[in-house]
């Protein structure tokens, strides 16, 4: 009797065990079904959050089509913030288009500040093409931006302008013939002469443009001598005003050792830029 007795205890312990074991290891798997739910959770709430910031991004801007002259059209990207008074049409530089980082971020900055702005493409890069239109092209796609600034935004004064290659564009356009409703031209980083070849023969256009004018111009940049872009403005006279990013390149980066960073180099941008039009 007292052995079976101890085979029975015996047996009820390794039961208890066995059902310890499984209730030990149902609840490590619920606990890693828990974790698993808990990551889908929080990266179904990461991927909402990225949703919901990529659409304020989009909502920001809207879409236009811009007419040219040959019954073509580009596409434009417009900012108008509510009770817009300004509006800047921007250009895009010969190797990156309207939605490039640097573009998004003037447009953004300026937007912050109620600051209208419609940047586009020129027809090379609407169409994917690595050689930047002629400049016939080019100016006739200012004037259809502009055309398309004055549709969309009536009461809004304009000032044209835009990065490198299309702010050139557009102070040609404007030299050839005054851009309708266009008070003022502000430029980033003008591409005054090709790299280490200093001169100032592309900016003699300018003498003819009858609006004030802004060069955002960085004091490292290959493409503009600060020397000579200061003679180029000095020469313009009143009209014109230049503005240094002091160690900046043609694209306003600027060094480590500088202490600033691109964020700030923007943010002295688009102050610059808003606080001389503010003076028009």
């Amino acid at each position: 009797m007292g052995v079976k007795k101890r085979q029975k205890r015996q047996k009820g312990q390794k039961g208890q065990k066995g059902q310890g074991g499984q209730r030990g290891q149902r609840g490590q798997r619920g606990q890693k079904k828990g974790g698993r739910a808990a990551a889908r959770q929080s990266g179904s709430m990461a991927s909402a959050r990225e949703s919901s910031q990529s659409s304020m991004s989009s909502q920001s801007a809207r879409l236009v089509e811009i007419s040219l002259p040959d019954g073509s059209h580009v596409s434009g990207l417009l900012m108008l913030p509510e009770d817009s008074s300004l509006l800047y049409v921007m250009a895009h530089g010969a190797g990156a288009g309207m939605t490039h980082p640097f573009m998004e971020r003037v447009a953004m900055g300026l937007g912050a500040r109620g600051v209208a702005t419609l940047r586009y493409n020129f027809p090379y890069m609407e169409r994917g093409r690595g050689r930047p239109d002629s400049p016939p092209v080019a100016t006739a796609t200012v004037r259809g931006a502009v055309a398309a600034a004055m549709v969309h935004a009536p009461a809004c004064r304009l000032i044209v302008g835009g990065k490198s290659f299309g702010g050139r564009m557009t102070s040609t356009a404007q030299s050839e013939s005054a851009l309708q409703g266009v008070v003022g031209l502000a430029l980033l980083g003008l591409p005054l002469h090709r790299p280490g070849v200093a001169g100032t023969e592309r900016a003699e256009h300018l003498k003819v443009v009858d609006v004030p004018m802004l060069f955002l111009q960085g004091t490292r940049d290959s493409l503009a001598d600060l020397g000579a872009m200061r003679s180029v403005c000095a020469a313009l006279g009143p009209k014109a005003s230049l503005h240094e990013v002091d160690g900046g390149g043609h694209s306003f980066k600027v060094p480590k050792a500088s202490g600033k960073t691109h964020e700030d180099v923007m943010t002295e941008l688009v102050q610059a830029l808003t606080a001389w039009a503010d003076q028009l």
